[in-house]
């Protein structure tokens, strides 16, 4: 028992210099799990990681975040993978919310954020990017390709938060029709465990009856983004279009400046770029004082990060019996498929509310550039574009 207890503690100090350690994305935060649970620890194979990571890739949630709650599942049970997701998610999310009460401080001291201006076309020019990486790597047929265009105009037409749910579960719909294509496999019978799913369920239900009755706030925040969390397949990009329709668009609680200023923000910190949503959530509650910013980011990052944990623990125990299924791996084509529009919407919505000046478009470009043909670490191109704000300020 007390081997366990040292070994629990180490695995969770290990996650703790991950996540104050790791930048860029899913991807970048895969080779740093390869390195440090893999090969420096052997908390388990690198064939049994990566399958972690493309089960956590085809569920709602953040990829990083559920890939590594779940080798703490595996290694310590559902005790110790809630304890790697608290480890792992925190640092982001103070710093993204002390980030949103900065921001709000010096606007309410009428202090200029001003110097935001070139992270801000730069911060659209990482989501292009973002859309054209996401969509070389999982959209390849005739069908693919179809549904990523309708998506995308559909998304940028209808800008709706009702849309997208609607337009993920068409687009894996219309690809399961494809199964016959997939390989047969012998199959098993399903043993399957309700519970994660079932206080999912109890979650949503609950919190959306609470918040409709009480009209609390934070209440609203909480059920806001589980409901979020729920629905955004292909990690943090997606999750741009859904906030950015929600938040700036339809309810008006941000403005483009500070949402988009956010989003750079989150691309230049280590850990989860869901943490984003602290930053949402705190500004969301900017006029109930620091308190209540601290407990917007907190609500905005437990409905976030939560869903994708009931996910990953419900389906985690099925799924090698689940992916035998041929329907089951034909709709996710069209699942990434119509991700894959969204973000590419999402360029385009957020390049809308940027002033149309040269240098905007220049930074976009030539951002987009860097991230195409350099190595240069994305912390470092938006931390640049901050130094250029305040020089010139």
């Amino acid at each position: 028992m007390t081997f366990k207890r040292v070994r629990y503690i180490i695995f969770l100090r290990d996650v703790l210099i991950l996540s104050v350690t790791a930048f860029g994305g899913p991807q970048a935060h895969l080779a740093m799990f390869l390195d440090m649970m893999v090969k420096k620890r052997g908390y388990l194979s690198e064939q049994d990681l990566i399958e972690l990571y493309a089960l956590c890739q085809i569920l709602p949630g953040p990829t990083s975040t559920q890939t590594i709650t779940s080798l703490g599942f595996k290694i310590g049970g559902p005790g110790l993978a809630y304890l790697t997701l608290v480890v792992w998610a925190i640092p982001a999310f103070m710093i993204m919310t002390t980030l949103a009460i900065l921001v709000h401080y010096m606007q309410e001291m009428n202090i200029s954020i001003d110097f935001l201006r070139f992270i801000q076309p730069m911060a659209v020019g990482i989501v292009a990017y973002s859309a054209y990486r996401i969509s070389s790597s999982v959209v390849s047929s005739k069908i693919g390709y179809f549904l990523m265009i309708l998506a995308a105009v559909a998304a940028y037409y209808l800008r709706s938060p009702v849309a997208f749910p609607i337009l993920l579960f068409c687009g894996g719909a219309i690809t399961a029709f494809n199964y016959r294509k997939q390989p047969v496999e012998e199959k098993t019978k399903l043993k399957v465990r309700w519970t994660n799913f079932i206080i999912w369920a109890l979650v949503f239900i609950i919190s959306a009856i609470i918040g409709g009755i009480t009209q609390y706030f934070p209440i609203r925040i909480f059920e806001n983004f589980f409901r979020s969390g729920s629905l955004i397949f292909g990690g943090g990009q997606v999750l741009v279009p859904l906030l950015f329709t929600e938040f700036v668009e339809f309810k008006k609680q941000l403005t483009s400046e500070e949402f988009i200023s956010g989003y750079a923000f989150v691309q230049s910190i280590p850990g989860p770029t869901f943490s984003f949503s602290s930053y949402v959530g705190a500004l969301i509650l900017r006029d109930w004082g620091i308190g209540g910013q601290i407990l917007g980011g907190f609500m905005a990052m437990a409905g976030i990060f939560l869903p994708g944990t009931f996910f990953i623990f419900f389906v985690i125990r099925v799924w090698e019996d689940l992916k035998r299924y041929r329907m089951v791996k034909a709709s996710l084509e069209g699942i990434n498929a119509v991700s894959s529009g969204l973000v590419i919407a999402a360029t385009f919505l957020l390049v809308e509310p940027i002033e149309p000046l040269f240098i905007n478009y220049f930074l976009m470009l030539g951002t987009a550039f860097l991230m195409f043909f350099s190595r240069i670490p994305t912390p470092l191109i938006i931390l640049s574009g901050l130094i250029m704000g305040i020089l010139l300020q």
